[in-house]
């Protein structure tokens, strides 16, 4: 090994050493991702420091991984996490050739952009309203052609889409607000609590997102969530009252439980 490679390695240990100290617990990789992405002494100093503190390392990064594709991350929008590409899966799964998409509660645009990658939508829509992830979601799907739009769930979204949209997406948070003193302070100190609160039980935005399901999905379509398995048997019940049928999923590698909800049979077709 030359000098410059022993100066790297050196590097390399003293920066996992600092976030070890820390509590990270993969900081070796940790370690690495840093450095790649830092490209000056100065920035890394910098982003070392803000990681050691307890930032979640999406946002030192300025990206997260997820479903194959760079997500960009900005400061007080939710990070993407990688278990909810169980529910892109299951939604991928379920898509018909073109679909229409729409992604409720989209935060960073990291469940649309993974469905614009893998599928070739008729239309993709994104909302959320939070105009920090409004922001983000334009600038990560500025090459799929999507429309962001800002605003409170079904009520961002053009009119036009009622009755049309094949594949809704809506990642709600489903955190119990009694619960969130609990979380890791990664995400407790350093995310937005709307980000993650559901309300008492975990479920308010769930069920106001089935509530309104029915009459925007087409006839075919089908609406995916995540929720907890503890949580699951309730949620069933909301989307059951909602006038849909439920499906639940379980993925164990990840403790991912994916809810998807397809329209009664027997309900009317909406009115335009």
């Amino acid at each position: 090994m030359g000098e410059a490679g022993a100066a790297a390695l050196a590097g390399l240990r003293e920066v996992a050493a600092r976030l070890r100290a820390a509590g990270c617990v993969f900081a070796d990789e940790e370690a690495r991702l840093l450095i790649e992405e830092a490209r000056t002494p100065e920035r890394l100093a910098t982003m070392v420091e803000r990681r050691a503190a307890g930032h979640p390392l999406e946002q030192v990064l300025g990206w997260a991984a997820f479903h194959g594709l760079r997500i960009a991350v900005e400061p007080g929008v939710f990070v993407p996490r990688r278990r909810t590409e169980a529910l892109v899966d299951r939604a991928i799964a379920l898509a018909p050739e073109r679909p229409v998409i729409v992604d409720l509660c989209c935060g960073s645009g990291a469940i649309a952009a993974a469905l614009a990658a893998a599928l070739t939508p008729r239309e993709l829509h994104a909302a959320d309203r939070d105009p920090a992830a409004v922001r983000c979601a334009r600038r990560n799907l500025a090459a799929t052609g999507a429309q962001v739009h800002e605003g409170d769930l079904f009520a961002a979204l053009p009119r036009t889409l009622r009755g049309r949209i094949d594949i809704l997406t809506a990642n709600v948070p489903y955190v119990p607000t009694a619960e969130i003193p609990l979380l890791p302070a990664e995400a407790r100190d350093h995310e937005p609590h709307p980000t993650l609160d559901g309300g008492p039980d975990g479920l308010t935005l769930l069920r106001r997102v089935m509530g309104e399901a029915a009459t925007w999905l087409s006839p075919t379509g089908h609406a995916l969530t995540e929720t907890t398995p503890a949580q699951a048997p309730a949620a069933e019940r909301a989307i059951r009252t909602a006038g849909l049928t439920p499906t639940v999923t379980l993925v164990s590698a990840t403790s991912t439980t994916v809810i998807t909800a397809r329209r009664d049979a027997a309900l009317a077709t909406p009115s335009t």
